[in-house]
C-alpha cells in the first residue's frame, strides 16, 4: 500500500481514486518526424484524455525545450536531455532518471524504445520497478546485443504494434509471447478525411485527368524497402491499361537521385504516353497538416514495402483510398490480412503492377472508400487506441 499513499480525488471521476505516478523515457519525439513520433503523440494524446488518475514524469533524449510540445500538463511533466555530445545526454538522463527512481518510486516505468531498454532495464531492475518495453517494428526484427535482448527478457511486459513483429522479436530473441501486448497505431479520423481533388494541387503536380498513384514515404538510401522503387519498375505494365497514370512521391531523402535516375531509365511505355520523367512526380517534404488534400489526390495509395505496422495506410484508407502493401510484415493488421486492401510479394513490380491495375478499375469492394473509412476508423480510430491503451495501463498498475 506504501504506493498508493498520496489518495485524491480528482476532477475526472465522481469517486476517490488512487493517484497512479508513472515515467515515460522516450527518444527523439519532438524534432524528428516519422511513425514512431506520431505514434507516441497519440500516447500523449490518449493519456490526457483518461478518466482514470494516470500522472508521468516523461523523460525525453535528443529533445530540447525549445521544441513545439503541446502535451504539458499537469498530467504529463516532461524533461529534456539534449545535448551536443550524445554520451553527455545520455549521462545526464540517467542520472536525472535514477534521481527520480529514487524520490518518487513510480509504479511503472514505460520505455519507449529498445535502444533505451538496457538503461531502463537496469535501472529498473536495481531497484525493483517493473517496466514495459515498446517496440515498432524493425529494431527488434533480429537478434539484438546481448543487453538489449536481456532487458527485453526481463520486462514485465512488451509491447508492439503488430502481429508480425511480435513473432519474430519473440523468435530472433527468445522472448516470452505471453508478455507481449499488442497496441497497434490509430488514425484520427476527423484529420482524416475523404474529400474531392483539389484543383490547385492538380495543377502543381501536373496530375489533371491522371489516374494517380501514391506513395508517403522516407526516400532515405537506408529505407529502400519503402518499395518506391519497385512500383516505379511497375509503371510501364501499369501504363499499357492506364495510358493516363502518374505516380506521386511524397517525402525527402537522399534517395531521391536515383530513383529519378531509375524512371529516366526505364524510358517509356507507350509513344502517345508521358515520358517517366512526367509520371513520376517527386512532391518533396509535405507538413502534416497538408497531407490530407495529398492523400486525396491518390486513386491508390501504393507502397509495397516491410513495416512494422503502417500508419500511413490507415491514413489513406481514413481518405477513402484503396490501398496495396508488402505481404510479409505488420502491414497485415491495418489491411486484415487483405480484407482492406492489396498484399503483394515484396519487391515483386509485377505483382504491383497487377494489383494496381486491379485497384484503378475500381470494381473490388476494398475500392469503396466509404467502406474502407467506416472499417478502418473502427478498427483503429483514436476511440479504439484509446480503449487498448487505458486497458493495457490498468493491467500494468494492477500487477505492480
Amino acid at each position: 500500500m506504501d504506493k498508493f499513499l498520496r489518495v485524491e480525488r480528482t476532477d475526472f471521476s465522481q469517486h476517490w481514486k488512487p493517484k497512479v505516478n508513472q515515467v515515460f523515457v522516450f527518444l527523439e519525439v519532438f524534432e524528428r518526424e516519422g511513425g514512431i513520433q506520431s505514434y507516441i503523440k497519440d500516447i500523449f494524446q490518449a493519456y490526457l484524455a483518461f478518466n482514470e488518475p494516470f500522472y508521468a514524469e516523461v523523460f525525453l533524449l535528443r529533445d530540447s525545450h525549445c521544441c513545439s510540445n503541446p502535451f504539458e500538463s499537469d498530467r504529463l511533466k516532461f524533461h529534456y536531455f539534449k545535448s551536443q555530445s550524445p554520451q553527455l545526454g545520455r549521462v545526464r538522463i540517467t542520472m536525472a532518471l535514477l534521481s527520480h527512481l529514487l524520490r518518487r518510486r513510480p509504479e511503472h516505468v514505460f520505455c519507449g524504445h529498445v535502444n533505451l531498454a538496457p538503461l531502463v532495464g537496469l535501472l529498473c531492475q536495481l531497484l525493483g520497478i517493473p517496466y514495459t518495453v515498446m517496440t515498432h517494428g524493425k529494431e527488434v526484427w533480429e537478434a539484438l546485443p546481448t543487453l538489449m535482448k536481456s532487458s527485453l527478457q526481463k520486462a514485465a511486459q512488451i509491447w508492439t504494434v503488430s502481429r508480425y513483429t511480435c513473432q519474430v522479436a519473440c523468435t530472433a530473441n527468445n522472448l516470452d509471447p505471453r508478455k507481449v501486448k499488442l497496441l497497434p497505431c490509430a488514425v484520427n479520423g476527423n484529420i482524416f478525411t475523404p474529400g474531392t481533388k483539389s484543383t490547385v494541387l492538380l495543377e502543381r503536380y501536373g496530375l489533371t485527368g491522371a489516374k494517380v498513384l501514391m506513395t508517403v514515404a522516407r526516400l532515405w538510401s537506408g529505407d529502400i524497402y519503402k518499395g518506391v522503387d519497385v512500383t516505379i519498375q511497375a509503371l510501364p505494365q501499369i501504363a499499357h491499361v492506364f495510358p493516363e497514370v502518374k505516380y506521386l512521391v511524397v517525402g525527402r531523402g537522399d534517395d531521391q537521385s536515383r530513383l529519378a535516375k531509375l524512371a529516366q531509365d526505364l524510358g517509356v511505355g507507350d509513344a502517345e504516353a508521358a515520358t517517366f520523367g512526367d509520371r513520376v512526380i517527386f512532391a518533396g517534404f509535405v507538413p502534416t497538416e497538408e497531407l490530407v488534400e495529398h492523400y486525396r489526390l491518390a486513386d491508390a495509395y501504393v507502397m509495397p514495402s516491410a513495416e512494422g505496422f503502417g500508419i500511413v495506410y490507415l491514413e489513406a484508407m481514413a481518405c477513402g483510398v484503396p490501398v496495396l502493401s508488402g505481404d510479409a510484415d505488420g502491414s497485415a493488421d491495418p489491411l486484415q490480412d487483405g480484407k482492406l486492401g492489396w498484399r503483394v510479394p515484396y519487391r515483386d513490380p509485377n505483382a504491383v503492377a497487377i494489383a494496381c491495375i486491379e485497384m484503378l478499375k475500381g470494381d473490388d469492394q476494398r475500392c469503396d472508400g466509404q467502406w474502407l473509412r467506416e472499417q478502418a476508423i473502427a478498427l483503429f480510430g483514436i476511440d479504439a487506441f484509446e480503449k487498448r491503451l487505458k486497458e493495457q495501463l490498468l493491467s500494468c498498475v494492477k500487477s505492480s
